[in-house]
Parts: C-alpha cells; structure tokens; sequence
C-alpha cells in the first residue's frame, strides 16, 4: 500500500481517488435519466406541464453545475465554445418555431408545444454539467461506473422477459423487449454502455479494475442492445465502433486481439438485432412488393412501412412550409397533418387505417432529419446539421489531437452522438425521454474532452486514465 502523501502525476493520491459531490449528484440522478415515465412519479403544473421525477432529477444536476461553477468557476466550458454557440443558435430556434406559427391563420397549440421546448431546453442542461462536474478521474469512473450498473439491471429485466417473464410491460416471448425504459430507449442505453465498453477496452491497461469493468460493459450492453432489437441503433453502432478503432489504432493504444474482439463483438450483437427483427423485416419487403405482402398489413400497424408513410407525409409538410417549418412540434397537429392525409391515402392505400396519424393518435414523423425540415423549415433544418456537424468535427479533432492518455473522452462523446445519430432516423426531437439524454450527454462529454484537452497540459486534464500515455502493441 502507498504512503499516504504519495504522488501521482503531479497529484496526491488521496485528491485523485475523492469524488466530488456534485459528481455523486449526477451518479444518483443518472439512472433516473433512463427510466420510462410510467415508473416515475409526477406533479401537475400551470399550462398542463408536468414535473416528473426525472426532470427533477435535470434540474438538480443543472443546480449542482451552477454551483460548480460558482466556485470553481467556468474553465472547462471554454474550450467548447464554438459548439455552445451552435447549441444555442439551436435551440433558440426552437423557441422562436412555438411562436411564429401564430403569424398565420391555422391552429397552432402553442402553449402545448412551449411546455416541451422549455422540457427540450432544460435537458439542454445536461451538457454544460458534464464537463463542470466531472473534472477528476474519480468523479468519471464513479458516474461511468453507476451508467454500467443500470444497464446491466436493465439487460438482466430485459433478458427475463425475453425468457417469457411477465414483468414491467414485457413483449412477448421471444421478441424485443422494452426492459425499464422502452425497446428504443433499452437499445439507447445499452449502445452507450457497449461504447463505453469498447473505448475503456481500448485505452485501459491490462489486468486494471477498469479493464474488468469494461468486460462487463461490453457484455451487458451488447446482450441489451439486441433485446432492445433497434434496427436504427445498427445505423448508429457500426460507424461509432468503426470511429473508436480508428482513434485507438492511429493513437497507438490498442492492440490487435483487444480491436479484433471488440469489432466482433460489435458484429455479433448487430446481427442479433437483424435476426430478432426478421419478422418486420420480411413484413417491409412486403410492402415494398419484392416478396407477397401479408395479409395484416391492411389491418395491423407494421413498423417499416408506416415509417414510411409519416416520413412521405413529413416531405410533403415541409414542401408546404419550406422556410420556417410547420413550428416546433407542427407536424403532429390536425391543422398541419389533415390537409396531407387525402395524398398519403392515395400513395399508400393498402397500410391499416391505424397506420395514419389522426385524433387521438398524433404520431408525428418519427424521424428526426426530416421532423427537423417539417417542423423547423430549412433554416431550422441547417441549425440542427450545423448543431450536431460541429459536435461530431470538434469530437472527432480532439480525439485525434489530444494527448493520447486524454483522446479518450471525445472519443467516448463521439461514439455516443454517433449512436444517438442513428437512433434519431427512427425517432424525433422528443422531449424528455431517455435518447433525449443521451444525445446531450453524449454533447456535454464532447466538450468534457475538448476541456481536458485544452487544461491537460496545466495538470487539470484528470480525467486521464491511471496508465496515461501508456502504449500498447
């Protein structure tokens, strides 16, 4: 055991292995993050807002960052400020999009739509906590640590019901499941911790107490991932795998066994996500007429094709609206969606009736790039790619730039955005759910790496790994 006052990198060992208290405020309140809304409790609030146990769990993060930041001041933000002006030029379109809509003659419900920007903006918070509350080794390995804990609790719920236990809405036997938070959202949880995994693999030394933690991450989020069969999250798995080997490999920080197990477990676990959705996929070539339609499909919802029909009506809403958009969120309203309908029924007149949005099922686009065109015009459009463009680049450059023993948390915050990315091809800018956190959690370490990198060389970049600059062939 080493003497109490020895020395580590400039650093008493005691300070490295502290953990703040503002990051066992984010460790707490983190798996609240990822944890359906039916499980939590709420309050009822002016203009039909609610306040569930999750916001609750924000705006306590967002309150621990500002007191960070009161006292130990704002330095870590500074490094990231080119992708804060984008987040803002962002969202106060968004703001401004519950508004306009009001200048023309159509109902607007904009006092509903207001709730769910300020909602939107508020998880916005997530990022700027990040990087203020997480600034030592120990603060990542215990919030890092408390992400791997819930997501192997939700793969082992999500493993019992695919197994054909009855538990916390369960699908049926056999089929994706939903575990604690929902299929998509599972999928979410499980692709971060699978990423997590794979960059700790990569930069770790062997025989390390992370190296076995990031054993389990791997297993946990690959098994996960597959139960939460999210054809989408392949979209975002592979290329935020392929970018994490690439980093490693350049850096020279990984070796061959470590990149070929990971690869294919990556591998494994997106073919596992195909093989579970044969079923849906086999129903789209269907639709698609290259293969016999069933004979449901006129009277069931089926996933691809009716994808394909809100984003054929999300096309046809933003020709309408090319500027500005329908407004935030415009694309579920009646006023917006009704005069599209007479078109989609033509185009696609053998879907199920309950395919087509209408009262009491206001399903949206459910895809992000195109709700982005419909909702927000391509202004609106340019500010979404612009947001998310300079996240990537700034990640991307930092991990390739940064001292090697640092590269790894804008790898880590591009992985996860990478993933984030293909998840929203299969979902829109919905405020409040799990993939919501995780596309600002995947900003907010972005920027935590940008920040590392930027003070490292002062000797505040602690959230390097015990081996910093450590190689291995």
């Amino acid at each position: 055991m080493p003497p109490a006052d020895a020395v580590r990198d400039g650093r008493p060992l005691g300070a490295q292995l502290q953990i703040s208290p503002g990051a066992v405020v984010l460790g707490l309140c983190l798996p609240l993050l990822f944890l359906h809304v039916r499980y939590q409790p709420s309050v009822g609030l002016p203009l039909g807002a609610t306040l569930k146990l999750q916001d609750a769990a924000v705006i306590a993060i967002a309150i621990a960052a500002a007191v960070r930041a009161v006292r130990g001041g704002v330095a870590p933000l500074r490094a990231a400020r080119p992708l804060w002006i984008a987040t803002l030029l962002f969202l106060a379109w968004i703001v401004a999009a519950t508004f306009y809509p009001l200048l023309s003659a159509r109902a607007y419900a904009w006092r509903t739509h207001l709730v769910t920007a300020v909602e939107f903006g508020l998880y916005a918070l997530l990022a700027p906590a990040v990087p203020l509350l997480v600034r030592r080794r120990a603060d990542a390995l215990a919030v890092l640590g408390v992400l791997v804990a819930w997501s192997s609790a939700a793969t082992l719920v999500g493993v019992v019901q695919w197994l054909g236990w009855d538990i916390v809405g369960a699908w049926p036997q056999g089929r994706r499941q939903p575990s604690f938070l929902g299929p998509h959202d599972f999928a979410a949880l499980s692709g971060m911790t699978l990423l997590l995994g794979i960059v700790a693999l990569f930069w770790q030394a062997k025989g390390t107490a992370v190296r076995r933690g990031a054993w389990l991450a791997v297993a946990a989020g690959a098994i996960g991932f597959v139960l939460g069969g999210a054809s989408a999250g392949v979209l975002g798995l592979v290329p935020a795998v392929l970018f994490a080997a690439v980093v490693a490999a350049r850096r020279a920080v990984v070796g061959r066994r470590i990149l070929a197990a990971t690869l294919a477990t990556a591998a494994v676990a997106c073919l596992g996500v195909v093989v579970l959705r044969a079923g849906d996929f086999s129903q789209f070539f269907g639709f698609l007429g290259v293969r016999q339609a069933e004979t449901s499909a006129s009277t069931d919802i089926q996933t691809y094709s009716q994808r394909t029909l809100l984003a054929y009506i999300g096309v046809r809403i933003w020709l309408h609206h090319p500027i500005a958009g329908a407004g935030w969120q415009g694309s579920t309203e009646e006023s917006v969606v009704g005069p599209e309908l007479p078109a989609a029924h033509r185009r696609f007149p053998d879907l199920a009736a309950r395919a087509f949005p209408g009262p009491g099922h206001e399903y949206g686009v459910q895809i992000l790039y195109l709700q982005a065109l419909a909702d927000l015009g391509i202004v609106g459009f340019a500010l979404t790619v612009g947001w998310l463009g300079v996240a990537v680049a700034a990640g991307a450059r930092t991990a390739l730039r940064a001292p090697p023993n640092l590269a790894w948390v804008a790898t880590l915050g591009v992985c996860w955005l990478v993933l984030a990315l293909g998840l929203w091809a299969a979902m829109g800018l919905v405020a409040g759910i799990p993939l919501d956190a995780l596309g600002w959690l995947a900003i907010g370490t972005i920027a935590a790496g940008m920040g590392a990198a930027g003070m490292g060389a002062a000797g505040t970049g602690a959230v390097a790994p015990a081996d910093s600059g450590r190689i291995r062939r």
